[in-house]
């Protein structure tokens, strides 16, 4: 393993760690992957992020993993946004412990809060529910993403991507915190939204 590679997987466990102790992810949910030359490396399989090590990440060459581990369920979704989105270098895929929000509802959010709207955005889109680990899922989040670095996922987390596996993560935290809110406020009444300028 080269020095570069291996900073690469020391920043990616330290992701890792940072969104489980948010509780975005804990146990074995979720996954994380940043681009490398000649593919990604992604989270294991069934390993908690409490015992997870630089040497258990995957190596993702073309559409196979490199080396004895297994990658995470999700590593197709990982692969086509890096596919179709040539600025994604590093992804996020949460599973939040708040249950009852926007994911939930299957809707959108809207711009009910500048941190949606400042970006010129009208909504944090909400991609149709797919099982787990499948094409149909990784569509549906394509199709969710365009012209987006984040969006829901039915009934099952957030996908976030950015330039640096630090600033998905920060995004990610951003997405969960926004949901919480929308949710919270739907609980009185029907938030007002407003058409970000273009």
């Amino acid at each position: 393993m080269s020095p570069a590679e291996r900073g690469v997987r020391v920043r990616l466990v330290a992701a890792a760690r940072r969104l489980a102790a948010l509780g975005l992810n804990r146990g074995k949910s979720g996954n994380l992957s940043v681009r490398v030359a000649g593919g990604f490396v992604i989270t294991p399989s069934g390993k908690s992020y409490d015992a997870l090590a630089a040497g258990d990440l995957v190596a993702m060459e073309g559409d196979g993993p490199r080396g004895n581990h297994k990658p995470s369920s999700e590593w197709r979704l990982h692969h086509d946004v890096y596919a179709y989105r040539a600025e994604a270098g590093a992804i996020v895929h949460t599973h939040s412990s708040f249950r009852d929000d926007a994911r939930m509802l299957r809707r959108p959010i809207p711009a009910v809060h500048y941190e949606i709207a400042v970006r010129g955005r009208r909504d944090i889109r909400c991609a149709p529910y797919a099982t787990f680990g499948t094409q149909e899922l990784s569509d549906n989040a394509l199709a969710a993403l365009e012209g987006r670095c984040a969006c829901l996922l039915a009934n099952h987390g957030v996908v976030a991507f950015a330039a640096t596996i630090e600033q998905a993560v920060v995004l990610a935290e951003k997405v969960e915190e926004l949901a919480r809110t929308y949710w919270q406020a739907l609980q009185v009444g029907s938030p007002p939204s407003w058409t970000p300028p273009r």
